[in-house]
C-alpha cells in the first residue's frame, strides 16, 4: 500500500545528478590509479589525482546524506540510497588506500597483473557510471540493470584470479631474494582486491534496489 501511495507522490530527483557525479569521480580516481600502477615519472601525479578525487567524493556523499534527511520522498527508500552511495564511496576510498600504500613502502614499479587488474577496475567504473542513470527508470531497464551486475560480479572474480596468480608469481620472484619485497607486493595486490570487492557491493546495492521496485 505505501508503494503505491509513493508512486503518485512527486518525488526529489536531484540524487541522480548527485549519483552521476559521484560516479564521474570514481571513474576518473580508477582511471588516475590505472595511471599509477603503469609507473614511471608520473606516478607520484597520480596517486595525488587518486587522493583528490576521494576527496571530492567523500563531500558528494556528505551531500546526499544530507539530502536523504532533508527529503519527504526519495525516488526509493532512503536506506538503499545510503547503502548504494556508501558503497559507492567505499570503492574509491579503497583507491586512496591502495594510492597510500604504494607512497607509504615508496613503491615504483609493478607487476603485470597488477596493471590488469587496474583495467578492470577502470572497467567496473565505468560499468557503475552506467548503471546508475538507469535507476531513474527501473521497470524499462530491469534487463540492462541485471546484465550490468552481472558483468560487475564476474569482473570482481577475474581481478581475485589476477589476485591469486599474481601472489604465486610475487612468491616465486622473491622466495630466495628480499622477503620485504614480497610482503609489499601482497599488499597492493590486497588493496587492488578490495577495490573490486567494493565494485561488487554496488552491484549487490543495485540488485536489492531492482528488486524492490519490480
Amino acid at each position: 500500500m505505501l508503494r503505491w501511495f509513493r508512486a503518485f507522490l512527486p518525488k526529489e530527483e536531484r540524487f541522480f545528478a548527485l549519483f552521476a557525479r559521484h560516479s564521474q569521480t570514481v571513474v576518473q580516481g580508477a582511471l588516475a590509479l590505472q595511471d599509477m600502477l603503469r609507473g614511471g615519472e608520473d606516478m607520484l601525479a597520480a596517486c595525488q589525482r587518486v587522493n583528490q578525487y576521494e576527496n571530492e567524493a567523500d563531500n558528494i556523499t556528505r551531500e546526499v546524506l544530507t539530502a536523504v534527511r532533508r527529503t519527504f520522498i526519495t525516488p526509493f527508500d532512503r536506506g538503499d540510497i545510503k547503502n548504494l552511495i556508501t558503497a559507492m564511496d567505499d570503492a574509491i576510498d579503497q583507491m586512496q588506500q591502495t594510492a597510500k600504500a604504494v607512497v607509504l613502502f615508496e613503491v615504483r614499479s609493478f607487476e603485470p597483473p597488477m596493471r590488469e587488474m587496474g583495467g578492470l577496475l577502470v572497467e567496473c567504473a565505468n560499468l557503475v557510471g552506467r548503471a546508475l542513470p538507469l535507476l531513474q527508470s527501473i521497470g524499462d531497464n530491469v534487463a540492462m540493470l541485471t546484465a550490468i551486475t552481472e558483468e560487475l560480479t564476474k569482473l570482481e572474480g577475474r581481478v581475485d584470479d589476477l589476485h591469486d596468480i599474481g601472489l604465486k608469481e610475487l612468491f616465486l620472484k622473491h622466495r630466495n631474494a628480499n622477503t620485504m619485497d614480497f610482503v609489499v607486493g601482497a599488499e597492493i595486490y590486497d588493496h587492488l582486491e578490495k577495490v573490486a570487492d567494493r565494485f561488487d557491493d554496488v552491484a549487490n546495492e543495485i540488485s536489492s534496489i531492482v528488486i524492490e521496485q519490480v
